[in-house]
């Protein structure tokens, strides 16, 4: 049984606190290069810092699923570049008070390239729960990729809130701080836990709840492939849309410019040229400027035809994540434990079950080599966790 956290002393609130905020203070008040140059370099010392090791490795293991082909020294470089990304984010949320305002984002957030997508969202906005010209409920998604907080601040910006769900900090000033600053921009926080009755009068009211949905869901998740293997995925964001018959806009932040070499799925390297991330940098890439991806948007006549809406909306939402990772690899939390939930037949160690391969062969876009990667990667989990197993 995983020991429970200590709570940190009331008394250590506001000193706690005090230290945080003059360290953001600090970062915020530091030339943009100044602080990203230390920022990143303060990464790659922690990355790979001897306490650090178990994260660094997970991280590499998890590359090692999502791209198969790369070398070790690849996962490597683009495990200790996730924390660069880390450092970056936290740098720019400092300035990002002073800088994405109502009269600054626009040169630093390019929506320019969105046409359609763009246009839908601000007609959804626009219309509400019961309004017209193609208006309707909206549920965005997102992942723990690029700058998920300068999405919501971005969707904000182009006229409607954003309630993006949220664990309250255990530090009480500071949670009234991140509360405070967000909604100032219009970036709505919902505390998580029993925020499921406010949602549906939400969205009647325009609103558009946003989730960071890709963490692991516990043994309660609903299994669906991500990057070929079964995850354990949140069914709050599938049953929200399915009956509120919200459309579900799978988005991202992602930093466009990028001071280093970049590889393909295969592990080659990308010439500058090729790449829009390095051919859109900046003379100088570490300052903030963002380009927002409308990656998929998930209508209701999607799911209404399929043989489980459920699955397939949450199988859905998982493969625009792994577009969004695909498209800036280096700015993904490969450390969270994405897959450490298995699905119950792999502990039991009984073979794939039928029904579940009939809903993966539904989704329109599963193919017979992905399904056997889906398969194959059960099967090794299967054996593994009946070898961890303490003998009878």
């Amino acid at each position: 049984m995983a020991r429970r956290k200590r709570p940190i002393p009331q008394a250590l609130h506001g000193p706690i606190y005090a230290v945080i905020r003059a360290a953001i203070t600090a970062l915020g008040a530091a030339p943009p290069a100044e602080a990203m140059r230390w920022a990143r370099h303060a990464a790659r010392i922690f990355a790979r810092a001897p306490f650090n090791r178990p994260r660094l490795r997970r991280a590499i293991d998890n590359l090692a699923i999502a791209r198969p082909r790369w070398s070790n020294e690849q996962r490597e470089e683009y495990a200790v570049r996730a924390y660069e990304h880390i450092f970056m984010l936290a740098v720019e949320m400092a300035s990002a008070e002073r800088l994405i305002t109502h009269d600054g984002w626009p040169p630093r957030v390019d929506v320019n390239h969105l046409g359609p997508e763009l246009d839908t969202l601000l007609r959804a906005g626009r219309g509400g729960s019961g309004g017209g010209g193609g208006g309707g409920p909206c549920v965005l998604v997102t992942g723990h990729c690029g700058n998920f907080e300068l999405l919501g601040y971005g969707v904000a910006q182009l006229g409607f809130p954003v309630h993006a769900l949220y664990r309250p900090f255990d530090l009480k000033p500071l949670d009234r701080w991140i509360r405070r600053t967000r909604e100032s921009h219009g970036l709505m926080l919902l505390d998580k836990f029993g925020a499921g009755d406010d949602l549906p009068r939400l969205m009647a009211q325009g609103g558009m709840p946003g989730f960071v949905a890709d963490q692991n869901a516990g043994d309660k998740g609903l299994f669906v492939p991500f990057f070929g293997r079964l995850a354990s995925s949140y069914k709050s964001v599938g049953l929200l849309a399915i009956h509120q018959r919200a459309r579900v806009f799978c988005g991202v932040a992602r930093r466009v410019s990028v001071p280093y070499e970049c590889w393909d799925e295969d592990g080659r390297p990308i010439p500058p040229a090729l790449d829009p991330r390095i051919a859109q940098a900046e003379p100088k890439p570490q300052s903030l400027r963002y380009r927002l991806d409308v990656v998929d948007i998930i209508e209701p006549q999607h799911w209404e035809s399929q043989p489980d809406p459920l699955f397939y909306v949450t199988a859905r939402y998982r493969r625009a994540i792994e577009k969004m990772v695909a498209s800036a690899p280096e700015q993904f939390f490969w450390m969270h434990r994405y897959w450490k939930s298995r699905p119950r037949h792999e502990h039991q160690g009984k073979p794939f079950p039928g029904a579940l391969r009939a809903k993966l062969e539904a989704l329109p876009w599963m193919t017979q080599a992905e399904l056997d990667t889906i398969i194959e990667h059960s099967r090794r989990d299967a054996a593994t966790l009946q070898q961890s197993k303490p003998a009878a």
